[in-house]
């Protein structure tokens, strides 16, 4: 059996697309890549890759690059076709109209995601948000079956099809687990990820002030704009940054700090988001330094793996860091928690036996 994974959004060595679905499937079934990340085709682990090439902007993605998309899609002529974003709903559409089996596979709410962007006024952003919802409710009921990273996106979805299963963006174990002696780390903090005004960074660098750490920052910024505002701050000056890193150094990071900071905005959109960061930190056997939401909340303090702060204010966060900080026999504990709840629960090895019940039933043709 031929699946096919597709995306124009994201690049080949996309972590829940390639490194954890398709190297999944990939056990049971011949599995493609479609991609258009512009750095040409070839086999990786077993998993073909196609690239279409890499569009100068969003504008050309959404149109000419959404068709490439599909025009590959065809070539490759698989049994169930597993599609990433929401500009290819079009595509997943007309896979449908020739007799494919489809999957949409929706990495975040995107009407309320679309809300936190700042490149539109509010009353664009809400006008956009009420139309993409419209289109995406109306889309999903045409295919076979659609897959959402959280509980609660797949809640959303249920109100109008049945054909939905939560698959978390969960860590593989073994990746990122080290037995590191927790005396050898150092009294530092780190946030990996998206670098964005909404995921927090102007108060995080305000909080450093306001402590006697070091953060290690890796990850892009949202916009150049936002990279000189921090740059200026004071608290700039305790901050080692990275830029985007592999997972290599991922690790390395996670094996050096005491803390890992996950500080989003109250939007929405994040307060019911399960971010991978979160149990990434559990997994290296790194407190977590939380927003204090409620689905957050819950995790947070049923497995006891870090604290939570407000994450509008700096000196909120700067007392969950000197609370993990100058409490080091407790901090070790959080990291071994940690280590112990995604090893039980919170683990891609969990994900994976639904993703693979998913495909059977296609397959069944149930």
């Amino acid at each position: 059996m031929k699946v096919c994974h597709l995306t124009s959004v994201h690049k080949r060595n996309d972590i829940r697309i390639f490194v954890k679905e398709c190297i999944s499937l990939s056990e049971l079934y011949s599995v493609s890549l479609v991609v258009a990340d512009g750095m040409g085709d070839e086999t990786i682990k077993g998993i073909n890759i196609f690239d279409v090439g890499k569009p100068s902007g969003r504008k050309e993605r959404v149109t000419k690059f959404a068709e490439k998309v599909f025009r590959k899609a065809i070539e490759v002529d698989a049994d169930i076709y597993h599609f990433h974003d929401p500009e290819l709903m079009p595509v997943g559409i007309k896979l449908k109209k020739a007799g494919k089996k489809v999957i949409y596979d929706v990495h975040e709410d995107l009407p309320r995601q679309l809300l936190t962007k700042p490149y539109l006024n509010k009353f664009a952003l809400r006008l956009l948000s009420f139309v993409v919802e419209k289109y995406e409710n109306y889309a999903v009921k045409k295919f076979d079956h659609v897959i959402t990273a959280t509980p609660h996106i797949r809640d959303r979805f249920r109100r109008f099809k049945k054909e939905v299963t939560d698959i978390n963006n969960f860590p593989i174990v073994e990746e990122l687990n080290e037995n590191i002696n927790w005396s050898a780390r150092k009294n530092e903090i780190c946030y990996i990820g998206g670098i964005s005004r909404q995921r927090g960074i102007v108060e995080v660098v305000k909080a450093l002030e306001l402590t006697d750490t070091v953060l290690h920052l890796a990850g892009n910024f949202e916009t150049e704009d936002l990279k000189k505002e921090v740059e200026v701050l004071p608290g700039w000056k305790k901050v080692k940054y990275y830029g985007f890193v592999g997972r290599d150094k991922i690790k390395e990071i996670l094996t050096t700090v005491k803390a890992g900071l996950v500080v989003l905005h109250p939007y929405e959109s994040y307060k019911y988001s399960l971010p991978i960061k979160l149990f990434e930190y559990m997994s290296g056997g790194v407190p977590v330094i939380a927003s204090d939401f409620p689905l957050w909340r819950e995790i947070v303090e049923e497995t006891e793996t870090g604290v939570l702060v407000n994450p509008l204010l700096p000196e909120s966060i700067a007392e969950g860091i000197n609370k993990v900080l100058t409490n080091d026999d407790k901090a070790k504990k959080m990291g071994e928690n940690g280590i112990r709840a995604v090893s039980e629960k919170y683990n891609w090895k969990e994900e994976e036996k639904k993703l693979f019940a998913v495909y059977e039933d296609l397959l069944a043709g149930k």
